[in-house]
């Protein structure tokens, strides 16, 4: 009998997208063929302990203390300090990452999506579900990111970077030309998060110091952009050499804007898919999300967030989330739902994709031919 391939499904981790990752992990593991793979879950911690072993549901209680007496025999039997060290054997389980044959990793955020994760296990020639080390760490910064989408044509709200260091030396000079150049009210955001951590609507000075102080606790780049009266549009693509958009859905947020608390606690926002929209601005959008998956050099899947302005009818790129959420009432397995390819299948058409560009990375010479 064939054997099964062994699938690390790495989560939890030290952003502030912890509790997600952990949401994504649950639903991976439910839905992922038993039948064809070998599931290994390998928890970390929010101080860096890496946990292997433990379903995500009997580990991270508040705080990260492990939930379970199996839990706290394999938290005791791991190296208690942050850094690299073998996995300990766990029943049922492969002894290290490098026993494995890919890692999917539902690191959402900073330490696993910014190409962080992808470059260490680069290092170890391990394949992994997802984008490279330049296309994770260009999706995250949302400025660098915006600089490719101009080059490549892709149309963005205006906006400007602002600097923790700045906006703590002297506040007043920092937003003085924010409200001179955009008026009221604008977002602000941490140039390297996601699932709207730290993100804040301003609509007058008091509440744009506060938006910047709140968005500088995550990131020394913030991101000010102005406010336009748009619906929240969003595209999933997949694929290597050749991406491919899935159907276009939308958001209606269940409060002023799509922040945290909408996006994963009230319950009240609303996905439509496919989104009601014009045929052919549908198609614009689709294009534009391979553009933009090109443009970032990414691999293996990617959300594209756009917005598309009520009253001009102009669709802007907002940012490409490469290492989206993952639950099953996500967007971006719902819309690959509604495009003809279901969870399950999905997952095997990501770790397909991340074992052929493993593959093609193999093909690389490292050294002087011949020598």
């Amino acid at each position: 009998m064939e054997r099964k391939l062994r699938v690390g499904i790495v989560f939890g981790g030290r952003s502030g997208e912890h509790e997600v990752s952990v949401a994504s992990a649950r639903s991976i593991m439910a839905a992922i063929d038993k039948s064809r793979y070998e599931v290994v879950p390998i928890a970390i911690a929010r101080s860096g302990q890496w946990i292997p072993g433990v379903e995500p549901q009997a580990l991270m209680a508040p705080g990260d203390a492990p939930a379970s007496p199996e839990a706290e025999a394999v938290a005791s039997a791991a190296v208690q300090v942050t850094g690299f060290a073998r996995l300990p054997q766990v029943q049922g389980a492969s002894s290290s990452l490098g026993d494995l044959d890919v890692i999917f990793s539902t690191l959402h955020g900073t330490y696993g999506e910014d190409g962080a994760l992808q470059g260490m296990l680069e290092m170890a020639g391990i394949a992994y579900v997802g984008c490279g080390i330049l296309g994770s760490a260009l999706g995250m910064d949302k400025e660098k990111a915006k600089l490719l989408f101009h080059a490549a044509g892709l149309p963005t709200v205006p906006g400007i970077t602002v600097f923790r260091a700045d906006f703590e030396r002297d506040a007043e000079a920092v937003m003085e030309p924010i409200a001179t150049r955009f008026g009221y009210p604008v977002f602000v955001k941490p140039a390297n998060l996601g699932s709207s951590v730290g993100v804040s609507k301003a609509h007058d000075a008091a509440e744009l110091r506060d938006a910047l102080a709140l968005a500088a606790r995550y990131d020394r780049k913030i991101i000010v952009e102005q406010a336009i009266n748009c619906r929240e549009i969003e595209c999933a693509v997949l694929g290597n050499d050749d991406p491919q958009a899935s159907v276009v859905g939308e958001i209606v947020p269940s409060k002023e804007f799509y922040d945290y608390e909408a996006k994963y606690l009230d319950g009240a926002s609303k996905l439509l898919i496919p989104a009601p929209i014009p045929d052919e601005t549908a198609a614009a959008i689709r294009r534009m999300a391979v553009t933009a998956f090109r443009a970032l050099d990414l691999n293996g899947l990617a959300r594209v967030d756009f917005f598309l302005d009520r009253d001009t009818g102009q669709v802007y790129i907002n940012e490409v989330n490469t290492l989206p959420g993952f639950t099953q009432i996500s967007m971006y397995p719902k819309l690959w739902e509604a495009t003809g390819l279901p969870y399950p299948q999905l997952i095997d058409r990501l770790i397909e994709l991340a074992l052929e560009r493993h593959a093609d990375r193999q093909r690389n010479e490292t050294g002087l031919h011949g020598v």
